[in-house]
């Protein structure tokens, strides 16, 4: 357990999630209730509790008695986004990008059934949406989400649309899941996704995904486009192929900060 203050306004409780917190890592991403409250050296029924309302609020997610983080806890500190390494890593080759295309560029996760933008270079175009770091979109709607959920085994992904939106955009309307499974197999064949003023009138997306050193997809890249600028066919033909560069080149630097050397220090 993390040191403990002395002052008369400490709150006990607040330190206590604070830990559980910071028990997850790179080594240990994913823990039972068990291996949490020894982590945390807390007592199991103080350990479910704080789990459970860290769930409750979106920071952590329980599959099969399992807990990990959220992307949520971006939100705890977005100044300190870099600790992720995604932006550092990401902002030279999104510049890049941008630069080439004159058009909007982003990076995300899942979190639930969202995405949460983690990283943005935006060009000053008028876009019926406002998206900052931060801003989280019905997955289904993106094609970013797409890229995401199409990453999961099926049922998982279901299981994941399944989990309520926090997005202040309308969820999409029930679709079949027969209808769902074939659009993720689709853009899971084809390396891409498009969303096509599906999120809002007159926005346009394309996305693929970023692979780290595990060669997992754990984010997804997009360009964004207003619909009547730019046609489908310059999307995929033009854009695309610059797109797959970008995200490639994040992905290995990527697995280059992964595979850093990190040497801790004995008290």
């Amino acid at each position: 357990m993390a040191q403990r203050g002395t002052g008369p306004d400490f709150i006990e409780a607040l330190a206590r999630g604070l830990d559980v917190l910071r028990r997850f890592s790179p080594e240990q991403p994913h823990m039972s209730l068990s291996q949490v409250a020894q982590a945390a050296d807390l007592a199991r029924p103080t350990a479910r509790r704080i789990l459970l309302t860290l769930e409750e609020l979106g920071y952590v997610r329980a599959t099969n008695g399992v807990f990990t983080l959220t992307p949520k806890v971006l939100e705890l500190g977005m100044a300190y986004i870099g600790a992720l390494g995604l932006w550092d890593m990401a902002r030279p080759h999104l510049e890049d990008l941008v630069g080439k295309t004159g058009e909007s560029s982003s990076m995300a996760q899942l979190d639930g059934s969202d995405i949460i933008y983690v990283a943005r270079v935006a060009v000053p175009k008028l876009i019926a949406l406002r998206v900052d770091v931060g801003t989280r979109f019905p997955a289904m709607l993106t094609s970013q989400g797409k890229i995401l959920l199409a990453a999961l085994a099926p049922q998982d992904a279901l299981r994941v649309l399944s989990q309520p939106s926090r997005s202040s955009v309308p969820a999409p309307s029930q679709l079949d899941e027969k209808r769902i499974l074939q659009i993720l197999a689709d853009v899971r064949r084809q390396g891409w996704a498009l969303a096509d003023e599906e999120l809002a009138p007159g926005v346009r997306s394309i996305s693929v995904g970023v692979r780290d050193g595990e060669n997992a997809i754990r984010a997804s890249m997009n360009i964004t486009v207003q619909a009547q600028e730019t046609s489908l066919e310059k999307l995929t033909s033009e854009y695309l192929p610059l797109l797959q560069d970008a995200a490639a080149a994040v992905g290995r630097d990527w697995a280059r900060w992964q595979s850093r050397p990190v040497k801790s220090l004995k008290p």
